[in-house]
């Protein structure tokens, strides 16, 4: 049975918490207190499936809904996390910030977490069963955006639950994957339709970690990112898995500021109005191009033409994309899209290393 480990290493080094806002260099890139001018995406419920949330955490405080722990044994409510990643997530999309423009801001500081721990073991094992019945779990429950910041081997349940989830209007936001676990574009952000993430540096360019391949749809940035960490820690992250977060924070921006845009047409306002990077037009580093979370809230965006059936294709990948294919044997593996985490624990000098490796 193939499985992948998260190892912790730890190693010493100072961190400053009432520097953490300025480390956030994502939020100027990508003008995100322009963009939280126009919606801060308010109503939008944004399922994180994950490691879980830990809600103690204050710049969390308030937005972390009662969630639910999925997999044999597990009888959590979502709202404890042992490893870190998922809560680096649901800083990076729902922030609260402290006062005095202090802590970890959120792309969307006025959504709210519903935390799915589908990996829940400290020793990083997993299965793909728990991930499938999470996505399940949150469209019953009205979610309408789905981050999914890992890979796993191909498996026909969590196909199936990330396509009810299309089909129920909710977008589903997905890590493109980390090299070199991942040399193409991982599942299931491969999945047509699902809206799949890349990363890139604080100088615009494709991030080294990122995988490529023609099912890219955006990028956003992926390197050295702050974000949230269980008990009051900070932590910063390199890999698709941060980018993924915070493109999931657009999602909800755009989202609170057009409620009536299906979630095709939502994918497509984003498509249509990111930065172009790369080759002109759509490429495998950079999708459609770098988010852009101003011009996706504030341009104007024509609607798209209904494919032949009489079905809108909006959201849907490129033509010459690849679908998922056999993956070759069981599907029992879940990998972390997150890259490197370095968790800083503030006044205590310490930071735990955490790699995903296959």
């Amino acid at each position: 049975m193939a499985t992948t480990a998260l190892v912790l290493l730890v190693v010493a080094n100072p961190a400053v918490a009432d520097s953490i806002r300025d480390q956030e260099w994502h939020l100027a890139a990508l003008r995100i207190p322009e963009a939280q001018q126009v919606s801060q995406g308010e109503g939008v419920v944004v399922a994180v499936a994950d490691t879980g949330v830990d809600d103690r955490h204050a710049e969390l405080a308030g937005a972390v809904l009662p969630g639910k722990g999925f997999g044999e044994g597990n009888n959590s409510d979502g709202r404890v996390d042992r490893i870190g990643h998922g809560t680096a997530m649901a800083g990076l999309i729902a922030g609260r910030g402290l006062p005095n423009g202090g802590g970890v801001l959120g792309v969307a500081p006025k959504a709210m977490v519903l935390p799915l721990q589908t990996l829940s073991r400290d020793d990083g094992f997993g299965s793909p069963l728990p991930l499938a019945s999470g996505i399940d779990w949150a469209v019953d429950r009205g979610a309408k955006v789905i981050c999914i910041a890992a890979a796993t081997d191909e498996d026909e349940h969590v196909q199936q639950a990330v396509e009810r989830a299309l089909r129920s209007d909710v977008v589903v936001v997905a890590a493109a994957g980390n090299k070199p676990d991942s040399t193409s574009i991982a599942f299931p952000a491969r999945v047509p339709g699902v809206l799949a993430v890349g990363g890139t540096d604080s100088a615009g360019d494709h991030a080294d970690i990122s995988a490529t391949g023609a099912e890219m749809v955006v990028a956003a940035p992926a390197v050295k990112i702050v974000s949230t960490s269980p008990s009051g820690r900070y932590s910063v992250g390199t890999g698709t898995s941060d980018a993924t977060a915070i493109v999931s924070g657009v999602v909800a921006l755009v989202r609170a500021k057009y409620p009536n845009l299906s979630g095709p047409e939502v994918v497509r306002r984003i498509t249509a109005t990111a930065t172009d990077k790369g080759r002109p037009g759509r490429d495998d580093e950079f999708g459609y191009g770098i988010v852009n979370p101003v011009a996706a809230l504030t341009a104007d965006v024509s609607p798209a033409s209904p494919s032949v059936d009489g079905s809108s294709s909006v959201g849907a990948p490129p033509s010459d994309a690849a679908g998922p294919g056999d993956s070759g044997g069981s599907a029992v593996k879940w990998a972390f899209g997150g890259g490197v985490l370095v968790v800083l624990l503030a006044g205590l000098g310490l930071l735990l290393r955490a790699r995903a490796r296959q």
